[in-house]
């Protein structure tokens, strides 16, 4: 199966999953794994990242399985996405700490911060406030791509 076919089947799974979730802008949950999956595209990743970035979100938020995420793609992808994955009572240095050991895991959250970053706009100001503070204290070392979105967010929503 070649690379389209791959990222066809995984975004025809990633949406199917998703379907009767929102975003906080009321847009269809979809376009946000979508996004990022493009991001990595557009930086030039392979298709592993691609698809990694389609199902970063599966497994924390909806009934997909880590065996239905493998038979769509491959190891590298359901650790990665393994990686991605909040469990309960988890320890944020231990996340953070999980995500920087995959460089998969690493690009796919990366492009994830970015996404939600630009799409705060759509959130309430407490939301907004505690996500800008909590990228701060966790995510300015991933890319001057984050530094450089937070600095414009403080600006737009006037934060400091």
């Amino acid at each position: 199966m070649d690379d389209k076919e791959l990222y066809e089947r995984a975004l025809e799974y990633a949406t199917k999953k998703h379907t009767g979730q929102f975003r906080k802008g009321g847009e269809p949950y979809i376009v946000h794994p979508v996004a990022v999956s493009l991001d990595l595209k557009n930086k030039g990743l392979p298709i592993d990242y691609q698809i990694a970035g389609l199902f970063h979100d599966l497994l924390e938020d909806t009934d997909a399985t880590e065996e239905e995420i493998l038979s769509l793609s491959n190891e590298k992808v359901l650790k990665a996405v393994k990686l991605l994955t909040k469990k309960k009572g988890y320890v944020m240095q231990e996340y953070i700490d999980g995500i920087k050991s995959d460089d998969i895991a690493f690009k796919v959250k990366t492009a994830d911060r970015l996404d939600n970053v630009r799409s705060l706009s759509k959130a309430d100001g407490a939301f907004i406030k505690k996500y800008v503070l909590e990228t701060e204290e966790w995510f300015m070392d991933f890319s001057d791509e984050i530094k450089e979105e937070i600095k414009k967010a403080k600006e737009t929503f006037r934060l400091d």
